[in-house]
């Protein structure tokens, strides 16, 4: 119980990033990369402050993995450019059925024994999400906007599965902010682009809260969770950041929502059922 209420808790914090994000671009002053830059730079600031009250600030250059900041950047910047072109729903789809398959794939290459129950929960679960945002009417799809959605998939699935190492989570989550910042940042240097002292103020909130804590406490459940877990938990993020909006941005309760979280709900605690069930 301990496991699944603070994994609630993570998937919450995920959530809330969606959440807080598009609140930032809806105001239409906020560009998507100096939200992505300004959520770092807030990550770091205070990680290294907790980190400092430890007195293993030292440790954190010593301990940071190049594969947890490439990652993360790689997540981050593909999740903000991809958003410049690509349908939300769809976007949505993308990168959490890349997720999937990343970690799915990394657990198989990792040597994890995967449970039948759990393809097809991961199945049923990413069938609601499917239910949920898959484009009507022929939408075309922004190929730039879908590839820069896929590297932010490949981007997260891997610093998820870079966090079953993490010895120390706040502090590996602390140096892959630390050094991620820059890659994130460098985008910055040859366009120019604005933020709303709202959209800054909610960056910030993402970065120091829901991202920089959210994300140590992400990397201090993946071993318990498991890979394969691990990645289908996280298709509950959409369902719950939409029903965020429901609540915050009066957006409308649908039948099709209805259906597809009966759907992801179902998926995941069939995913969740011990191997014998």
């Amino acid at each position: 119980m301990r496991l699944f209420f603070l994994t609630a808790i993570a998937m919450l914090a995920f959530a809330a990033n969606s959440v807080l994000n598009r609140l930032a671009l809806l105001d239409g002053g906020t560009d998507p990369l100096a939200f992505a830059a300004l959520r770092v730079m807030a990550g770091v600031i205070v990680l290294w402050v907790l980190i400092g009250r430890r007195g293993v600030r030292a440790q954190v250059v010593s301990r940071a993995t190049l594969i947890g900041a490439v990652s993360l950047a790689l997540y981050m910047l593909g999740f903000s450019l991809a958003y410049r072109t690509l349908d939300a729903g769809l976007g949505a789809l993308i990168l959490f059925g890349g997720v999937q398959v990343t970690m799915f794939v990394g657990a198989i290459i990792g040597g994890a024994s995967v449970p039948v129950l759990r393809w097809v929960g991961a199945a049923v679960a990413l069938g609601g999400l499917c239910v949920l945002f898959w484009p009507s009417g022929g939408a075309a799809v922004d190929l730039w906007g879908g590839a820069w959605m896929a590297a932010a998939a490949l981007g997260w699935g891997i610093y998820s599965l870079n966090g079953r190492a993490a010895t120390d989570p706040l502090v590996a989550t602390a140096a892959n902010f630390l050094l991620a910042l820059p890659f994130v940042a460098a985008p910055l240097m040859s366009q120019s682009v604005g933020a709303t002292g709202y959209g800054v103020t909610l960056a910030v909130m993402s970065g120091a809260i829901t991202s920089g804590l959210g994300y140590a406490l992400w990397y201090a459940l993946i071993p318990g969770l498991g890979a394969t877990r691990a990645a289908v938990a996280q298709l509950s993020v959409p369902i719950i950041a939409i029903a965020a909006g429901v609540l915050l941005l009066a957006e409308p309760v649908t039948a099709r929502l209805g259906v597809a979280g009966v759907l992801v709900i179902g998926g995941i605690a069939i995913s969740l059922l011990p191997r014998r069930a």
